[in-house]
């Protein structure tokens, strides 16, 4: 039995009434799960979905720009978080598209959609995003971005495609959404190549977390 997006939900709302906090880097509050695992069945845990920010992502993930002044075409900034994970010239490591689809990395992609059409019952169709290289690339030239996203498998069972999505570290707020819509789209694409149907997203994640500055969205 898996959980769903409601028993995680329940859960924060349980810590935060019980005050059961750690704190983070900076010093600010947080509400933590250490190794969760749900079915992805709701596109947002708190909060609503940004439409109009997601199709811009997704676009730029295509894109596999990995300068973040990429994201808007209209002269907005780029988000905060994002900025915060650039250096000074808006380079970062986590443009997502750029690391399943460009020749660098291999064209994991591809190397799927092939293994998923030869071995439909097997188990090693899987896009690999961090890389132990992360140790000196994080912070290369001022950047603070150690990719949160470890790895993504998918497998075909009773003629659906299923994903199990691995991240490192996931923001509830923010985080889970934006990355719920790009591994859905990267999902229905592969999906629609194989002909077939989708099946659930397994989410897996080693610290799903909700900083203090959301606690006012866990209701």
């Amino acid at each position: 039995m898996y959980l769903t997006v409601k028993d995680i939900r329940k859960h924060f709302i349980d810590e935060l009434k019980n005050k059961n906090f750690t704190l983070d880097k900076t010093g600010q509050k947080t509400i933590e799960i250490i190794g969760a695992s749900f079915i992805a069945d709701e596109a947002a845990i708190f909060g609503q979905v940004n439409k109009e920010y997601i199709d811009s992502e997704i676009a730029w993930y295509r894109s596999q720009s990995t300068n973040i002044n990429d994201i808007f075409n209209d002269g907005r900034s780029p988000p905060k978080a994002w900025q915060l994970s650039s250096n000074d010239h808006g380079e970062i490591n986590s443009n997502y598209g750029t690391l399943i689809w460009s020749k660098k990395y291999y064209n994991q992609y591809n190397n799927v959609l092939r293994e998923l059409r030869n071995n439909p019952d097997g188990r090693r169709a899987a896009m690999i995003y961090n890389r132990p290289s992360i140790w000196v690339e994080f912070d290369e030239n001022g950047k603070s971005d150690f990719i949160c996203t470890n790895a993504v498998t998918y497998y075909i069972r009773n003629k659906l495609l299923y994903a199990v999505v691995q991240m490192r570290s996931n923001d509830v707020v923010y985080g889970y959404k934006n990355d719920y819509a790009w591994q859905e789209y990267v999902l229905t694409q592969l999906a629609t190549q194989l002909s077939i149907g989708t099946g659930s997203i397994i989410w897996q994640v080693q610290n799903l977390h909700v900083y203090e500055r959301h606690f006012d969205l866990v209701k």
